[in-house]
């Protein structure tokens, strides 16, 4: 997915707020989802773990890129890598683990969604 970064994305000195890196990253994990049809009602997927690296700054204007690739599916939760990159260079990588979530409680990933997933692995 790409993304162009907007003034409300900076702070006073026009350089990409820390916390939107992890915004853009679950914009991109949602594109994903809607773009393989899968859609949400009383289940999703929620976060139980992340851990994020801030290489080198995005500033106002730039056009960045953000990359999904699915590392493990399990019966309840997804691992992932994403990556932010500006031009080709990654300037954030984040590891995040998501637990699937049906009616407040962790279940098991549907069949469906597995189907989809593992395509998405390859």
């Amino acid at each position: 997915m790409k993304r162009r970064i907007y003034y409300n994305n900076t702070d006073a000195g026009g350089v990409v707020y820390h916390t939107e890196y992890i915004k853009f990253c679950e914009q991109a994990r949602s594109e994903v989802f809607f773009h393989n049809n899968i859609i949400f009602e009383d289940d999703g997927y929620v976060v139980k773990e992340l851990n994020a690296k801030y290489i080198k700054p995005a500033k106002l204007g730039d056009l960045i890129e953000i990359k999904t690739n699915i590392l493990e599916i399990k019966n309840a939760s997804i691992k992932l890598l994403q990556e932010i990159f500006l031009e080709k260079t990654k300037i954030f990588s984040i590891t995040i683990i998501l637990v699937y979530i049906k009616n407040n409680k962790i279940s098991k990933i549907p069949q469906k969604h597995l189907r989809i997933l593992n395509e998405l692995k390859k």
